[in-house]
């Protein structure tokens, strides 16, 4: 091969480093005054959130915070974390946003682990950091959030912080120089919620942060209409802002200027207000919360059509999707995980395949085509590709330009996380003859019954479909003949009823059409009064086998 030759560059000419800052530009000549807003209760413009994220960056140097400092946020949804998303890591530093639904030890793990120099605590959280205050080692400031910011002008600062969030940003200047550096310095940190051992910290550069914002705008945007998304869109998050950047999708909502709501804590009927009175069209979360929100009272007397919803976490089971779909909400899959930044595939209907119901329905709750960059494989355990036939299943492998490169700290896991030079997701699935991926579980969720191998999240979307069915957990439980069996957890819908008999019944049906194996029908099926959740909003299958393994006979 020819010796490859750089382009050459003319000295004056700018080399453009991909860091967070330069996403402010277009937002900024296009569409400077529109709105920012949080709870209803306040309203600003992108100027103000520039000349706010300037004061923040000063603010923050004040106080001693350097380049390559990490500073945590310990925040509801708002407009001051989505500055965080910005002021912190365009002045150098690092973005810690800290899962505030861990254990209080967890969340001392996680800061000590990840060196934060200065902590931003919500006063709603403030029980929780005198509770680990010894433990912090590492904590050299803290400076409190408040919502009520009136009361704190009156009120001495609790022990031990420095400055409240307002009054730090009312008494620093807004034209801080935010420089040029390397666009692979690290711009994030956030530890994953995994159901087992410590969490892991996953970390972002800037270029990774700014090419996934990219990607994803290119994908949304590159829809002809069903899964579209634009600058004309209303905005708001139902995937909580510590947990993988709400997807990403701060970022792509503030690159194309639209109007954004932050709604503070999550609550359904706030949701539902916000959702109605700001006239919000773009959002994304996990199952539960659309369910959630669906499910609520206040729901029927809101109008739900025209709204977009990104549904991932977990599978969206069909039940769902349909439920959605009746109050004319555009509801599809997106997949990805936090080693992942987050966005891998989305489920947008090719043209090709609109116009049919049922296909529709088949194509939105798939786990979806690949964005832009996004090199995903499906591979047997030597790593050799399988057949895209949408039958043959592997391992979902992948590659693109803004994965984490390791594990903070950790490089052993590090090297398991990318072996063979594409990083494992642990998901099993499959790829069908249109392109589209459908995760069929998770390597440690797949039941093995007898030596047939059953699908947990196969059998959830089938049960889902049950009219009586609000939600659905199917899990592994061990059997002295079969190895393992699989065991549905119900919750039914208010005033709705069902035997044991009529579910197993609803999936012969499938067995008679040939939809699944008869193996992969259920010897029991019980109904619970609610599904363990991780802290994210996942289903918790590991303590769920737990629970009910010691409960239930082998």
């Amino acid at each position: 091969m020819s010796r490859l030759i750089p382009i050459p560059r003319t000295p004056s000419a700018y080399a453009y480093p991909l860091l967070i800052k330069q996403l402010l530009h277009a937002p900024m000549a296009v569409n400077p005054e529109q709105e920012i807003v949080y709870r209803g209760q306040v309203r600003h413009s992108y100027w103000t959130m520039r000349h706010r994220v300037g004061q923040l960056a000063s603010g923050l140097d004040s106080q001693g915070i350097e380049a390559g400092d990490t500073v945590a946020v310990m925040d509801w949804d708002s407009h001051r974390y989505l500055e965080s998303y910005f002021g912190i890591p365009m002045m150098g530093a690092v973005l810690m946003t800290v899962n505030v639904r861990l254990s209080p030890e967890q969340i001392a793990y996680t800061l000590n682990h990840a060196g934060v120099k200065l902590l931003m605590v919500h006063a709603d959280f403030l029980p929780v950091i005198e509770a680990i205050r010894d433990q912090l080692e590492t904590v050299e400031r803290l400076i409190l959030i408040s919502d009520d910011t009136l009361s704190i002008e009156s009120t001495p600062l609790p022990e031990g912080f420095v400055a409240e969030y307002e009054a730090l940003l009312a008494a620093s200047p807004p034209d801080y120089a935010f420089p040029d550096f390397d666009e692979n310095a690290r711009a994030t940190t956030f530890y994953t919620t995994g159901t087992t051992g410590l969490p892991k910290g996953v970390y972002f550069s800037h270029r990774q942060i700014v090419l996934h914002t990219l990607a994803t705008m290119a994908a949304l945007t590159s829809a002809p209409s069903q899964g579209r998304v634009h600058r004309d869109d209303v905005y708001m998050p139902l995937t909580p802002m510590f947990h993988v950047h709400a997807w990403g999708m701060p970022y792509v909502a503030t690159a194309l200027g639209m109007k954004q709501v932050y709604p503070g804590r999550y609550a359904a009927d706030h949701l539902l207000r916000l959702i109605s009175g700001e006239r919000v069209t773009f959002s994304h979360g996990v199952p539960t919360l659309l369910h959630m929100l669906l499910s609520h009272p206040d729901a029927a007397n809101v109008d739900l059509s025209g709204l977009k919803i990104i549904v991932g976490g977990s599978a969206l089971p069909r039940g769902l999707a349909q439920a959605a779909l009746d109050r004319g909400i555009d509801v599809f899959t997106g997949y990805g995980m936090s080693e992942t930044c987050p966005i891998l595939t989305l489920a947008q209907v090719k043209t090709t395949l609109r116009g049919d119901t049922t296909t529709e329905l088949d194509v939105r709750t798939k786990t979806g085509l690949p964005i832009p960059l996004v090199d995903l494989r499906i591979v047997d355990d030597e790593m050799r590709d399988v057949a895209h036939d949408g039958k043959a299943n592997g391992e979902i492998v992948v590659r693109a330009p803004w994965l984490t490169q390791g594990y903070l700290g950790s490089a052993s896991e590090s090297e398991r996380l990318w072996a063979g030079g594409y990083l494992h997701t642990n998901d099993i699935g499959s790829i069908d003859s249109d392109g589209y991926l459908q995760v069929t579980d998770r390597i440690k969720d797949v039941i093995k019954s007898g030596g047939e191998w059953v699908s947990s999240l196969e059998l959830e979307d089938l049960i889902s479909r049950h009219p009586a069915v609000s939600e659905v957990a199917v899990i592994g439980i061990r059997d002295t003949r079969w190895g393992e069996r699989p065991l549905p957890l119900i919750v039914l819908r208010p005033g709705q009823s069902a035997e044991p008999a009529d579910i197993l019944e609803h999936l012969r049906d499938f067995v008679r059409r040939g939809a699944i194996s008869k193996y992969a029908v259920p010897d029991r099926v019980l109904f619970v009064d609610a599904i363990e959740k991780t802290s994210v909003g996942k289903i918790n299958k590991r303590l769920l086998r737990e629970q009910y393994q010691a409960v239930l006979p082998l």
